[in-house]
């Protein structure tokens, strides 16, 4: 098995409202994607989150984000929402909501990151200001919707009526270091390991001095450093079922080791699927299938199928040719779904 420190769970199992949950282990933080309820998550992780993903705006995949803004408060955290066009909007508006007379010494800050076809408007929410928000700025899109040191986002837009973002995370590959090799050069393990990794992610060739010796950074990572893949995972929520959105399913989750993908329907409602603008589960797993994904979960499931779940389960599994249980292991602890057979909220036609 490929290393990893992705922990991924979906917050409120397959039949409750969208939320995964995506501890990264080594990073001590957390990524979140969709934004329905969160009160199964412990105040700590949420604390953890440091970036927030929403597919769309409708009311089961947001009504989470006041609880997430009130353990945020007195916390000085950036924290970054990326979402479809209208969610700096939508995000003024849950904070609007509020009186803020009493938060000058705040440090709380929401960083807005607005996905358009024409690029990318990020926008400041500061807390100390009242959440006043500040002078947007543009930048273009590009093959990341995010990226930093560790992490990787790509996002693809999906016709729900409204743009439906579908996002997926990748780990940047792991450098790991040969001891047997740093022993043969007569070194001491030591912090020049992790600036060495620090330099050759960066690009930066300033050579190295270690125990008096003086080393290039690129012939030091030849000799030490052997890469390891990361892993990925892609969500795909709220999407009609058609040719064009399964496409894009497919390309943004090629090869990803987990896709978490609505399957709202059976095939016997296809019909009713169209019209809410929602995938069926066996959709989601031909999409699985044309994407080569590892692993496939199917959540956000109708709450008219309770005491059938298995069977959406099984369409996808019939599509894609294999289907993760909730319990199952894959690396540490595998995804977990949360309370699998946790009752179903009620999914709106014209709002999930």
């Amino acid at each position: 098995m490929a290393k990893t420190s992705f922990l991924p769970r979906l917050v409120n199992g397959q039949t409750g409202d969208p939320a995964l949950f995506v501890d990264l282990l080594r990073e001590k933080r957390a990524l979140l994607f969709d934004c329905g309820n969160l009160t199964p998550l412990s105040p700590s992780e949420i604390l953890r989150i440091s970036d927030v993903f929403v597919s769309h705006a409708h009311i089961d995949h947001f009504i989470g984000f006041d609880h997430l803004l009130r353990l945020h408060l007195g916390r000085g955290k950036r924290v970054r929402v990326f979402g479809p066009p209208g969610i700096t909007g939508c995000v003024r508006g849950k904070l609007s909501g509020y009186t803020w007379n009493l938060v000058r010494h705040q440090r709380l800050v929401y960083e807005v990151h607005e996905w358009s076809p024409n690029g990318i408007r990020v926008t400041e929410f500061v807390c100390r200001r009242r959440f006043a928000a500040g002078a947007a700025r543009d930048r273009k899109n590009g093959e990341y919707l995010w990226q930093d040191d560790h992490i990787r986002v790509r996002t693809a837009p999906l016709d729900h009526r409204i743009p439906s973002l579908a996002f997926a995370v990748s780990e940047r590959d792991f450098l790991n270091v040969d001891p047997v090799k740093v022993s043969e050069l007569s070194l001491t393990p030591g912090a020049w390991l992790n600036d060495l990794k620090r330099r050759v992610r960066a690009g930066d060739p300033t050579p190295l001095l270690i125990d008096g010796r003086q080393f290039e950074v690129a012939d030091l990572a030849r000799r030490l450093l052997h890469t390891t893949p990361g892993r990925t995972i892609a969500y795909a929520a709220d999407a009609l079922g058609n040719e064009a959105n399964l496409a894009a399913i497919a390309e943004l989750a090629r090869g990803a080791d987990w896709l978490f993908c609505e399957g709202a329907f059976l095939e016997e409602d296809r019909e009713r699927a169209n019209e809410t603008y929602h995938l069926t589960a066996a959709q989601a797993g031909r999409a699985a299938r044309l994407a080569g994904a590892r692993r496939l979960m199917v959540f956000h499931f109708s709450p008219k199928y309770e005491g059938r779940f298995s069977q959406l389960e099984e369409e996808a599994a019939r599509e894609h040719g294999r289907m993760a249980s909730a319990d199952e292991d894959d690396e540490r602890e595998g995804p977990r779904s949360g309370e699998a057979h946790s009752p179903a909220r009620e999914n709106s036609s014209g709002n999930s």
